[in-house]
């Protein structure tokens, strides 16, 4: 059967991710994946699929909205694909690890879909790589996931960076005692998600509110930068929720500060957004020049409780696809999606070059072995296309191995003894060396 072009063009929002973008995004989650380790956290694999029902049960309403559901013909149920793997986590604890001790230190890589309004850039999908920390109610446990993050991103190659950190009770304090509702409450939001100050006075004047929500409602959208915003925001604070929120805060900082990150961060008071389970510290990490925040999480006390397993709770998530796009110029990334070596053999006979290529592999070199009868320089040009960073020639020199460089042409002379050791050292002399011509 013969398709169109247009038979074969994918949905709108979702990407087909050839070998050099999927050897970033690999090297990317195993850097992540690392560092979650060396915390203490172990790895669990969720499903792609769950019964809509249950999926349900953890996600507010945000998420509800942005779920892909369809019908299972086997069960009669509604299926849907997770659009947030903390949920996911959050049954897994509750009803398969409920009787092992706590804390829970959770860690997870995989995709998630979204339904999303399209848009040009905006994707369905998510690669999420994160922790959960679960059972553990201090803040010690908000800042180790600040801390985690940071030393994520530094293990990157990320400099330019910020924590921006939040709280949501502090928010949430303030419009409760205003006793704002319905339309002007969601009015409010908006307006503050914007910091637009403009928009908040209005909302404030059309409603009735005491002179002192007004004082603490207009506060809100200033309420950005260091530590000192949170002496600001104690002189014009009153409720004892707010109050609490920024001990709370002032508490992670202290720790933080032994940690020593409080470079990074930033503070703001003002911010509305993050998902409906959340409900304390909350956290963005964003990098300069780069609109979208490549990392969020928080506190969420109460989600695995609708599980049936009560247990205060917080960690964050990586979007993989955001980090991709901010190191897509690191040298160490380009490298991850390159190849060491293309065997080239002269020789009808194939068991040297084979041997070769084994003596390699063991070496740690990842190798390839040019299997198609073609001439010298087709493949090395073939070896430049694929970003194989050496073609090694094989069967016309004695005790020695020609090395042609991809990057320049270069013909570097190895002794067969090198080869054979394939040590550490083996591609530094190659690209080092000035070659033979």
């Amino acid at each position: 059967m013969t398709y169109a072009p247009k038979d074969r063009a994918l949905p709108r929002g979702v990407s087909d991710f050839l070998p050099e973008a999927a050897s970033k995004i690999s090297y990317i989650e195993s850097r992540l994946r690392r560092v979650f380790e060396l915390w203490g956290f172990r790895r669990v694999i969720t499903p792609k699929l769950e019964y809509e029902d249950v999926l349900a049960i953890g996600m507010g309403e945000e998420l509800k909205g942005k779920t892909y559901r369809f019908d299972d013909r086997q069960s009669g149920r509604l299926l849907a694909f997770p659009p947030d793997i903390t949920p996911q986590i959050a049954r897994i604890v509750a009803t398969r690890m409920a009787d092992r001790p706590l804390p829970h230190r959770i860690s997870y890589s995989g995709r998630v879909l979204r339904q999303t309004e399209i848009q040009a850039g905006r994707s369905r999908e998510t690669f999420q790589s994160g922790v959960e920390l679960i059972g553990l109610d201090s803040p010690e446990a908000d800042a180790e996931m600040i801390a985690m993050a940071i030393e994520a991103m530094q293990g990157l190659g990320l400099e330019n960076f910020k924590i921006d950190l939040g709280q949501v009770e502090f928010c949430q304090g303030v419009i409760q005692a205003s006793g704002l509702g319905g339309a002007a409450l969601q009015q409010l939001r908006e307006a503050l998600s914007r910091k637009d100050s403009s928009a908040v006075a209005a909302i404030l004047a059309a409603n009735s509110v005491s002179p002192q929500s007004m004082r603490e409602i207009s506060a809100l959208p200033r309420l950005f930068g260091g530590c000192s915003v949170l002496d600001e925001a104690a002189v014009v604070t009153s409720n004892p929720r707010s109050l609490a929120a920024l001990e709370n805060v002032r508490s992670v900082l202290s720790i933080l500060e032994i940690h020593s990150v409080s470079e990074y961060l930033t503070i703001d008071l003002g911010e509305t957004r993050g998902l409906d389970y959340h409900t304390g510290v909350t956290f963005e990490g964003f990098v300069t020049g780069f609109g979208e925040p490549v990392c969020s999480g928080g506190r969420y006390d109460g989600l695995t409780a609708r599980y049936g397993f009560d247990a205060p709770a917080t960690g964050f998530t990586f979007n993989v696809l955001n980090l991709l796009q901010t190191l897509e110029r690191r040298p160490e990334l380009e490298a991850s999606s390159t190849c060491d070596f293309l065997l080239f053999n002269t020789s009808p006979d194939r068991r040297e070059v084979l041997q070769i290529a084994h003596r390699l592999r063991l070496g740690g070199y990842t190798t390839a072995r040019d299997i198609i009868r073609r001439d010298f320089e087709q493949s090395l040009a073939y070896a430049r296309r694929m970003n194989i960073r050496c073609m090694l020639v094989i069967g016309d020199e004695g005790g020695c191995f020609r090395a042609v460089r991809s990057s320049d042409g270069r013909t570097v002379t190895v002794e067969k003894a090198l080869i054979e050791q394939a040590g550490a050292g083996l591609m530094n002399y190659i690209e080092e060396s000035q070659g033979d011509r």
